[in-house]
């Protein structure tokens, strides 16, 4: 791709139309919609409800739920594992599995050894290298109720709100319960959270919130707290296998899951771990690109998780809706569906349009923001189009520093100044390009408030679980989910682990799964989970490992 840097001419045509209505827009901002306004939005743009973009899946116990194709085709596809591969040589044999070393799954290791596992008996198993995961590129912040004017309830009705009062209560109450907990705790470790002269927390605003209570480390607040939290896990000694994905859960005789078969990606051998229970932390699912958009999401993010916990009969919940963030970038294209932090638009900057128009309240929540833009560049035809043909809207990031003074976006939005400083574009002068991203897994595998699933010895937490959101999540409640969830889900599973035994290890349930796809008359080549996006040939990172089969 040509290296582009700065605006071509026609697109500062545009942005002389924004500079000269950015003094209004600074006296008269643009009201909230009702609730009534934004379902109509909704039906209408956002991708969700595009009926010929889903169909239910034909099996199992989540029959029926309607997902985006591309999550259909993972899920009605044969497992990777052979219920043949010979189980007798064990490798690793613990009490509590961790399948995904990024935020989830590392907090759920620190609780495990917290709650009385000794350090040796836990293991992380991750696909990449421990730390490489959405947890790490999450920018803008954490959620939690710590202020006089705020409480968990107040949290919980807009976390309730914001996912259209689809969310199970019972998760919901435990999130904002626990966040004030959360952020002591992160204290305690060294994680460093901005703070005025006085020592108080900064809390910032986020889509659909009703109070200030975003906490946040500069637009770094993923990597801050992921750095100080596997700090935290190292410190332990827990052991991490790096570049070894699970390929498939392991069963005993009496249902239960005991552990799972890894693939070392390097010599691409098999790894058998036997354990008392499991935890499932591994993420989203963005690298599947749903209905063709991009996403803000890490290399591995290809949903394994849920195919896994399917295999194994557990449920799927929330799964027909996906989170689109309505600020990726848009332009230059080498940066092309990255996020842009919300933060920026709770700071003050406006979407407006090609004529520099405001057409919607900048801190909707995230599924009516987006559908706002999408309206704007399809609808009304008002979005501007790149020289690549994609479309966007501005963000106009220079009222940042208007409202704040000059050094603002530098000094709270280092890592989004850098982004663009990088192909000439200073957005403290211009503004920037944005279109709708995929960005979170709103639904995933159904939970209790203890992270368990409905499978005997199988846990989840993080992104790769359901209920917790409703159809639609709030910024910075992934942040905190994980960090909630990941414990509750550690705690448990130790528990769990001291009163289980384990018997015969099986793959049975392979074979039923099989019997699953020929009953439902699925005539298929594909296999999942598919481990690594499909960006270049199969020769070039054997993806579907078809040769193991």
């Amino acid at each position: 791709m040509k290296m582009i840097r700065g605006y071509p001419d026609y697109m500062r045509e545009s942005i002389e139309r924004v500079e000269r209505t950015r003094a209004e827009r600074l006296k008269t901002p643009y009201p909230p919609m009702s609730l009534a306004e934004r379902e109509v939005l909704l039906h209408r743009f956002h991708p969700d409800f595009r009926e010929e973009q889903k169909r239910p899946i034909a099996f199992g116990p989540s029959r029926g739920l309607k997902v985006n194709h591309e999550l259909a085709n993972v899920i009605e596809s044969h497992p990777l594992v052979p219920s043949t591969l010979n189980l007798s040589q064990v490798d690793y044999q613990v009490d509590v599995l961790i399948i995904g070393g990024g935020g989830a799954g590392t907090v759920a290791a620190i609780w495990a050894v917290q709650e009385g596992i000794h350090p040796e008996k836990v293991l992380i198993a991750t696909k990449l290298r421990h730390g490489d995961s959405n947890s790490t590129m999450a920018q803008g912040g954490i959620q939690a109720a710590d202020r006089e004017n705020d409480s968990p309830l107040i949290h919980y009705l807009d976390a309730m709100g914001g996912g259209h009062f689809t969310n199970k209560p019972e998760l919901v109450q435990a999130l904002v319960s626990d966040a004030p907990r959360i952020i002591k705790w992160h204290e305690s470790l060294g994680v460093m959270y901005d703070k005025d002269e006085a020592g108080n927390f900064v809390e910032n605003p986020g889509g659909g919130t009703s109070r200030k209570r975003l906490h946040s480390a500069k637009d770094y607040t993923g990597l801050e707290i992921m750095r100080v939290v596997r700090d935290e896990s190292r410190n332990l000694s827990v052991p991490v296998i790096e570049f070894a994905p699970a390929v498939e859960l392991l069963m005993d005789e009496r249902g239960q899951v005991a552990g799972a078969v890894l693939l070392n990606l390097e010599t691409k051998e098999y790894v058998v771990v036997r354990a008392k229970a499991t935890i499932l932390a591994t993420g989203g699912f963005g690298r599947l690109h749903m209905q063709g958009f991009p996403t803000t999401n890490h290399y591995g993010a290809t949903g394994d998780g849920l195919v896994l916990a399917y295999h194994v009969g557990a449920e799927l919940v929330d799964l027909d809706s996906v989170q689109y963030h309505p600020t990726g970038a848009a332009f230059p294209p080498q940066i092309a569906g990255l996020l842009i932090t919300e933060k920026v638009r709770g700071m003050g900057a406006t979407p407006v349009n090609a004529d520099g128009e405001l057409f919607v309240y900048p801190l909707e929540p995230r599924d009516v923001e987006s559908s706002a833009f999408i309206r704007e560049c399809y609808d009304r035809e008002k979005g501007v189009i790149t020289p690549t043909g994609m479309r966007g809207v501005w963000l106009d990031a220079p009222m940042i520093d208007m409202i704040h003074g000059e050094g603002a976006i530098r000094e709270a939005l280092p890592a989004m100044w850098r982004m663009y400083e990088r192909f000439g574009i200073d957005m403290t002068r211009d503004p920037i390009l944005v279109f709708p991203t995929l960005h979170y897994q709103n639904g995933g595998i159904a939970i209790d408030v203890d992270g368990a699933t409905t499978v005997p010895g199988l846990f989840v937490g993080g992104e790769a679980s359901g209920g917790v959101h409703g159809k639609n999540r709030l910024m910075g409640n992934s942040l905190l989910d994980f960090n909630v969830f990941g414990m509750r889900a550690g705690i448990s599973a130790a528990r769990y682990a001291r009163q289980v035994e384990v018997g015969h290890l099986s793959l049975a349930h392979v074979d039923r799964y099989e019997e699953l796809l020929k009953d439902a008359g699925i005539v298929t080549d594909r296999t999942s989970p598919v481990l690594l996006p499909e960006y270049r040939g199969k020769e070039a990172l054997e993806r579907q490992l078809d040769v193991l089969i």
